[in-house]
């Protein structure tokens, strides 16, 4: 049986719930005025601090069994496009999110509600305050071992990546100069490292994605 959530559980969903709403409403208005904007690397990278967010509210609520964080959670990924460029499809999904949190509680008639609503929104092409997205690549790393590979960073632009494991084990980021200079090293304790450069001088920068523990972890490469 499902635990029920403490007061305290209860007030940071609803927290969660409030911001984002907010967020979403201030977002949206930002898309109407601009519909047809380009890509926009400042738009993008706020895009991918949204999707780690969502990533650390999905893993907050897996531990709790709280199925209706896991709903906000997927709320959050489903207002950002992605473009996907190699390896396998993206496992963390909005959908992806919503099947968890129907697997937690599938009699629960609030948590049943929201999924129906998530699950009916249009489906079709839809504007975003975030633009086309982040790009996406999603690659399997072995234990122990490292995924590289190269961008050309605009100069002067925000370049923002992030790493986002399956949970099994801990992810570290590292941007590198050709040199092997290192620009930024994200190797916190989890699965979901960020590196940001705010005005790199352009040029190639190396991504490398470390799999410090000892079981191979899919990956979820976001980068603007």
């Amino acid at each position: 049986m499902r635990r029920g959530r403490t007061r305290a559980e209860q007030r940071v969903v609803a927290g969660i719930a409030l911001l984002l709403a907010s967020l979403s409403l201030a977002a949206a208005a930002a898309g109407q005025q601009m519909p047809a904007r380009p890509p926009s690397p400042d738009a993008e990278a706020a895009a991918i601090t949204r999707v780690v967010m969502s990533a650390e509210l999905a893993a907050w609520a897996r531990m709790r069994g709280d199925a209706q964080a896991l709903l906000v959670a997927a709320r959050v990924l489903d207002e950002i496009r992605v473009r996907p460029q190699s390896g396998e499809a993206p496992f963390l999904t909005a959908d992806a999110l919503v099947r968890e949190a129907e697997s937690l509680a599938p009699e629960d008639p609030a948590v049943r509600a929201e999924i129906l609503r998530l699950r009916n929104r249009h489906k079709g092409v839809r504007a975003s305050a975030f633009g086309p997205g982040p790009i996406v690549i999603v690659r399997r790393v072995p234990a122990r071992e490292t995924f590289g590979f190269e961008v050309e960073a605009r100069p002067n632009e925000v370049l923002r990546v992030a790493a986002i494991g399956d949970g099994d084990t801990n992810i570290d980021l590292v941007l590198r100069e050709r040199d092997g200079t290192v620009l930024c090293s994200d190797s916190s304790l989890d699965h979901y490292p960020v590196c940001t450069l705010g005005r790199p001088r352009g040029g190639p920068v190396r991504i490398e994605v470390v799999n410090r523990g000892a079981v191979w972890s899919r990956v979820q490469i976001l980068t603007n």
